[in-house]
């Protein structure tokens, strides 16, 4: 039996196979989930080139369905379109983020306010978002609870060149410990996973993300790969499952220790 047997869950922000979000869909997939991507924007293409890639235990392809969680709209369309086909959501991963070109880099002070409002807006807010779209198909009469899954950076301290994108994981945390106050009493767990430095595309748009990675394999008590995403879905993977009932409001750190050891 696998730990996702029967679970229906939805997988935001997969790009390319080296995305943290692919390996999650993969390890899903392999632990008996059902599961749909989502993408958004020029990044749809790309999404539904990168489902090919994933293998569906029935052979059936992976479906890829449109949500900018900047658009309500698309929320509800994709919300009747599960329901037509699932008729409930059992899981969701939040892998969204994005921010403009001034929101990173040297200079925290160079950002204007409508280039921040996007990031917050994208990367923090868009839980809520998903909230609004999917908590309806995993509560009565559809579902009887669920988890939402959020990938996060733990954004305790100031990181160089992270700048207004660490502000919107500061956001985003405090959304998560407001979904999991609001959305206990349905059933439904909201919990994030801190991740560690992994070379994706998101990380590659990063600049100065280099800086991370020799330090992170010195420190970290457990060593760190860049180039390994596996721990991460693995832990998002067990998230989304039964076994963790009574958890959430949760940051879950998978940085090899990092977050633990100081200078």
């Amino acid at each position: 039996m696998g730990l996702l047997d029967g679970k229906r869950i939805v997988v935001t922000g997969v790009l390319t196979d080296d995305s943290l979000a692919f390996g999650v869909a993969r390890i899903a997939l392999a632990e008996g989930a059902e599961i749909v991507l989502t993408g958004a924007g020029r990044g749809l293409k790309l999404t539904r080139r990168t489902a090919r890639k994933l293998a569906h235990p029935a052979g059936d392809e992976i479906e890829v369905l449109e949500l900018d969680v900047t658009e309500p709209e698309h929320g509800v369309a994709v919300r009747e379109a599960l329901l037509e086909r699932w008729g409930r959501v059992d899981g969701v991963l939040h892998a969204i983020g994005f921010a403009p070109e001034s929101c990173l880099g040297d200079d925290f002070m160079a950002a204007e306010w409508d280039d921040v409002a996007t990031a917050m807006h994208i990367s923090a807010y868009s839980l809520k978002a998903l909230a609004d779209a999917f908590v309806p198909l995993m509560t009565a009469p559809h579902g009887s609870g669920g988890s939402i899954v959020g990938l996060d950076f733990d954004n305790r301290q100031a990181w160089p060149a992270y700048n207004w994108m660490g502000v919107a994981k500061s956001a985003l945390q405090s959304v998560s410990r407001y979904l999991a106050k609001e959305l206990g009493p349905q059933g439904i767990r909201c919990n994030l996973v801190a991740a560690g430095p992994i070379k994706t595309m998101a990380a590659k748009s990063i600049p100065g993300f280099a800086r991370f990675e020799d330090v992170w394999d010195e420190r970290a008590p457990l060593g760190w790969d860049v180039t390994d995403s596996e721990p991460v879905a693995r832990t998002v993977v067990a998230m989304l499952s039964d076994w963790f009932p009574a958890t959430t409001g949760e940051i879950v750190h998978v940085d090899g220790g990092y977050h633990a050891v100081g200078a």
